[in-house]
């Protein structure tokens, strides 16, 4: 590193630091964040003091050191990213990647345009430097703000694997490494033997990097929600065929208790007034399940009865008071999804209240105002953490599960309707708005 300074300066390290600030600044913007207000700016401000500090305080160690104060400042910006935004660690190490080298990228660009008209303007240095300094990181920063407008989503959490966390890692390490070789040394066959020539490979080597890093976040987005769309569907699929399949079932109980009613009524003919007793109990019961889910919609119809038979095994209270006539807009399947996935998410958490008088759920379908409401209530026990809007799964394969109300949210956002979910008082509350077409 001396013998290049003895030819051209080296980018001064609060260069550097703010550059690795910007960078943060700008990805925090753009996801969901932790803190706000008054909180976040005062992160922000001691983020920025505890860079440049590092940096500065780090400039004259020997090259041994300048490796792991990298490190550090890695570190740092990750800790930036973790304490603002509303991420996990994976989260904030692959965030933390990918503004480390749009970092690099811009204190490399900026100084080499820098030195590029120096001795031009050397009578107005202070002027130029500064001047130089402000114009090329607004432009930089500007387009990385667009950039991450375009591929980063403050709604959704990127849910990171290791797999994909280690590739973005390795890639970043190596763009780091082919970008400042020549500057740690001569001494290799891949270093440059002049300054302005290590300059311009430590430049273009970050922008490949950038745009190599940005092409890999593109495809594994579009992986992540190929498959998202995929397990959606595949829950679209089988609630359908579970509404065929109870559809089949309760075509079959109804015929059979039909034949039983009149069964009960001859019977009842007889002298036997204990019998007849007994027997008009039973004609009662079954005149309850015929009454039951009868809302005017022949596929509500049949998923109520299906899921109130499950709940009934289950020692589940489920009500409804339902006006199934305002769904004849909805397809099949849509409807299929949106009560199936709903009912069968407030049934796999009444499962665990152990008291038997606290499993309740409650249905109420009603029109407001030309929209459809949809209320979904059901009693919960202990605590229900959410993430994106929507809670968190607690089984332990989480790849495979949490889809039920993803796939519930996307069919209603299809009718241009809103979800509400909400965990208050140990109620859980799935509220639906959806427009009557």
């Amino acid at each position: 590193m001396n013998e290049l300074q003895e030819i051209l300066p080296d980018i001064p390290r609060y260069y550097t630091a703010l550059a690795e600030w910007l960078s943060c600044i700008v990805i925090i913007f753009h996801i969901k964040k932790r803190l706000g207000g008054r909180r976040l700016a005062l992160a922000c401000g001691c983020a920025l003091g505890l860079q440049v500090c590092f940096m500065e305080s780090t400039g004259g160690l020997e090259t041994a050191w300048w490796l792991p104060c990298m490190f550090a400042a890695i570190a740092l910006m990750i800790g930036f990213l973790y304490v603002c935004g509303d991420v996990d660690w994976k989260d904030a190490v692959y965030y933390g990647a990918y503004a480390f080298i749009m970092a690099e990228t811009a204190a490399s660009l900026e100084w080499q345009l820098y030195l590029f008209g120096r001795e031009r303007y050397a009578a107005h240095a202070w002027l130029y430097e500064y001047g130089v300094l402000a114009v090329s990181f607004a432009a930089i920063f500007f387009l990385y703000w667009r950039l991450c407008a375009m591929l980063l989503d403050e709604e959704e959490g990127l849910g990171v694997e290791t797999k994909d966390l280690l590739a973005v890692v390795l890639l970043t390490g190596s763009v780091f490494f082919v970008s400042n070789l020549g500057f740690v040394t001569r001494n290799t066959p891949f270093s440059g033997l002049y300054a302005r020539e290590i300059l311009n490979i430590r430049t273009f080597a970050d922008i490949a990097g950038l745009a190599a890093l940005c092409a890999y976040h593109v495809q594994w987005r579009d992986q992540k929600v190929r498959r998202e769309l995929e397990c959606i569907r595949n829950i679209l699929h089988n609630q359908y065929i579970q509404y065929k399949q109870s559809q089949q079932t309760l075509e079959l109980i109804n015929y059979k208790y039909h034949d039983l009613k009149h069964y009960i009524v001859a019977l009842q003919a007889k002298e036997d007034g204990q019998r007849s007793g007994y027997l008009e109990r039973l004609k009662e019961e079954i005149q309850q399940f015929e009454v039951q889910g009868r809302t005017g919609n022949k596929v509500l119809d049949t998923l109520l009865a299906a899921k109130g038979m499950e709940c009934q095994k289950e020692g589940i209270e489920l009500t409804s008071v339902a006006d199934g006539t305002l769904l004849e807009f909805m397809d099949v399947m849509d409807i299929c999804s949106i009560f199936g996935n709903a009912l069968d998410n407030a049934i796999e958490c009444e499962k665990k209240i152990d008291e038997a008088e606290k499993r309740m759920i409650h249905l109420h379908l009603s029109s407001r105002h030309e929209f459809v409401v949809i209320k979904i209530e059901n009693y919960y026990e202990g605590d229900i953490r959410f993430e994106r809007e929507l809670p968190v799964t607690t089984k332990k394969d989480k790849e495979f599960h949490g889809y039920g109300l993803k796939s519930l949210k996307y069919t209603v956002h299809q009718y241009h309707g809103e979800v509400d979910i909400r965990a208050e008082n140990h109620w859980f509350s799935l509220r639906i708005l959806i427009p009557m077409l």
